[in-house]
Parts: C-alpha cells; sequence; structure tokens
C-alpha cells in the first residue's frame, strides 16, 4: 500500500501536532514496513526534526518554479498531481486539512481533527486564523472519507460545530515518543537536574505556557508550599506576567521555565518530578499526560473535556480554576507517598492502552477499511 502524508507538521513542527505526526509515521514504518509512507513536505527543512528513510519513508517536495514558489497553493491543488504521479492509495492529513481534488482523482482519504478550541474558545484566536482554521476543518471533516478525532471529546465538538455525522467519524488515540517509556539511572538524572540548577524534589508542567494551560493556577497554589515548580514551554504575552507576579511576590527562586530540552532530558524531568501538573482548561487530549503515565509519575489534572480518556482513573482531577482545590491535590501527593505509588501504578497499567503497536494496528485496520469501501 502506498500512503500519502500532509507532512508540513512532521518537518517543521516542534510542538504537540509535529509530534503526533512524527509518531504515527515512525509507528506506521516500523510496525508495517511492506508500505510505502510518502510526506510531502512544501519546502526544506532547517529544524532537522525528522529523516525520511528513504527505504520505506520518502520526502516528496514540491517540483517547479511555481510550486516551489506558491507552497501554500501547492498543498492545496498542486500535491494532488504528485499523488497520482506517486501511485498514492490512500492520503491522510495529519492536521485537520487535505487537499482539494482528491475525489476528482479517486484518491481515498482520512483527516485527523486533533480539537476545535479556537471554536470552542474563539477568544484565544485572532479572528483571521479562526476564519482559516474554519474554512480548512470543514471543507476537509466534509470531503474525506473518514475522520479521525483523537478523543471522545474531539469526536463531540465535531459533530457540534461542524455537523458530521458521528457515523463518519473515528476515534483513535494517540501514543508517545519511545523516550518517555525508557528508564533512566539515578546519576543520568542527577546530571540532568545539575545541568538545569534543579533542586531533587519538584513538580512539573508541560506545554506552551499560554492562558488556556493556566500555569498561573500552579504558581498560586504553590506558593505556601515547600516545593519547586518546573514548567517547561514556549513563552508567550502569559508567561511574562506570570514572571512579573513572581517578582511582586517575592517568589522567583520557586519556579524555572525551560525550553529546547532534547526529549531525552524532558523524559528525564518526568521521571524525576514528584507529580505531574496539567490544568488545562481543555484539550484535544493531552499529549504530556500519556508521558507522564508512561513515566511512572502522578497525575493531577482538570475535570471534564479530555482529561480522564488520558488520565484514566488513577489521576487526581481538579477544578483547573480552583487553587485551593488544586493546592490539596499537590499536598497530598507530596505528604503522602503510598497515594503518589498508587496514583503512579494505576496510571502505568492504565496507559498501557495507548502502546505503539495497538496504535499501529488500529490505524492498518482503519486504512483497510477506508480502501475497501
Amino acid at each position: 500500500m502506498n500512503i500519502g502524508f500532509e507532512a508540513k507538521r512532521v518537518f517543521h513542527n516542534t510542538t504537540g501536532l509535529g509530534n503526533y505526526s512524527r509518531d504515527l509515521v515512525r509507528i506506521m514504518s516500523t510496525f508495517y514496513p511492506e508500505n510505502h509512507y510518502f510526506l510531502y513536505n512544501p519546502k526544506q527543512s532547517q529544524k532537522g526534526l525528522f529523516k525520511a528513510n528513504r527505504v520505506n519513508v520518502f520526502e516528496k517536495q514540491p517540483k517547479g518554479f511555481f510550486n516551489q514558489l506558491l507552497t501554500n497553493t501547492w498543498r492545496r491543488l498542486g500535491i494532488v498531481q504528485d499523488l497520482k504521479k506517486d501511485q498514492v492509495d490512500l492520503f491522510h492529513g495529519l492536521s485537520g486539512e487535505i487537499p482539494v481534488g482528491l475525489k476528482k482523482k479517486d484518491i481515498p482519504s482520512i483527516v485527523t481533527i486533533h480539537d476545535l478550541i479556537f471554536l470552542r474558545y474563539p477568544e484565544y484566536y485572532s479572528f483571521i486564523d479562526r476564519a482559516i482554521y474554519t474554512r480548512k476543518f470543514k471543507h476537509a471533516a466534509n470531503a474525506a472519507d473518514l475522520v479521525v478525532a483523537i478523543s471522545e471529546q474531539t469526536k463531540q465538538d465535531i459533530i457540534d460545530f461542524l455537523g458530521i455525522d458521528s457515523k463518519k467519524i473515528k476515534v483513535i488515540y494517540q501514543g508517545c515518543h519511545a523516550a518517555y517509556k525508557q528508564e533512566f539511572s539515578e546519576s543520568e538524572k542527577a546530571a540532568v537536574l545539575k545541568k538545569y540548577q534543579l533542586p531533587e524534589k519538584f513538580i512539573l508542567n508541560v506545554g506552551t505556557i499560554e492562558p488556556r494551560k493556566n500555569a498561573w493556577s500552579i504558581v498560586k497554589a504553590i506558593q505556601d508550599l515547600d516545593i519547586h515548580l518546573v514548567l517547561v514551554g514556549r513563552e508567550t504575552a502569559y508567561a511574562k506576567k506570570i514572571r512579573a507576579y513572581l517578582a511582586q511576590e517575592k517568589l522567583e527562586h520557586k519556579v524555572s521555565f525551560l525550553k529546547g530540552l532534547t526529549k531525552e532530558e524532558l523524559a528525564i524531568f518526568y521521571q524525576s518530578a514528584q507529580a505531574f501538573v496539567y490544568p488545562s482548561r481543555f484539550e484535544g487530549f493531552g499529549i504530556p499526560i500519556i508521558e507522564a503515565l508512561f513515566s511512572k509519575t502522578p497525575v493531577i489534572t482538570s475535570r471534564g473535556s479530555c482529561f480522564p480518556e488520558a488520565g484514566g482513573a488513577g489521576s487526581t482531577y481538579i477544578d483547573p480554576d480552583n487553587v485551593e482545590e488544586l493546592k490539596q491535590a499537590i499536598e497530598q501527593v507530596l505528604n503522602h507517598p503510598h497515594i503518589a505509588k498508587k496514583m503512579a501504578d494505576d496510571g502505568f497499567s492504565y496507559v498501557q492502552k495507548f502502546q505503539d503497536q495497538l496504535i499501529a494496528e488500529e490505524w492498518m485496520k482503519t486504512y483497510k477499511q477506508v480502501l475497501k469501501h
């Protein structure tokens, strides 16, 4: 089978959508090496995020002056001619979009939709971004033969906001990078903590530091607790407000802001943390929760939305805007080792449902079903 992927984020996105895309290609090419996987990348990447093996994974870029000049037009229209030349049997849009004209060329398609946060919480996005995303997602959801949601929450949002029939939507969960399943030695952990000048005990939060992720609630929750907070992620204007608050309250020594870590360093942070604290107001799925559970770290996250799907019964759930409840949840993990251990053990058992082989099998079954129909 020849499978084509809309691969812009495979090569250019360093966060959630890029990680999802790279992991899916890695998983499928590993467990089903007999297929050919074509990654359609609009332009050369300078980040070195992914390298095609040229055995069963091939990077494809636009050819010709106009396609190379107008890469967005190529992604939306011109790419279809390349798919036919490459004899692609099935096209998979990995992040909410597919090109125009696939049906005319008899190319079946699937689109993965991660979330519709731009419609549910429009205040977090500019008018222009909302308009562009809405147009792309509506086209993809209507034109694709199958829509894959990464959670039941996202499936319901696709039904509610885009008006897509539930029978056309399938939920397939995602896994995470192998680094988070690797066990590191105490000396390796100590070396990384020393490199970043971190204390032996800390709690961790991972993700872009923005209002929706709600890291400020963690800062407020630990003000009177004897614990350090590590925030890992790209900083926005929201992060500057947190820094100003820390300076005002003379709490700078209690919070570390980090970014640009290797996968192995981040995995060590997960394994070394007393707890992973994720009071986000809304996510499509919440992949950092999965990373924490594979790391055997207790998880404290938000009630509702997709969070119980990712966190399972062993995690602790709080109102993300109730600082006192969050504080109590953190205290419980810090002061009661037996509770923390049970949360970690239960979480690790639960997260086995997100192992690579199970995800690969589900995707292969889905690809074959779409091709059959």
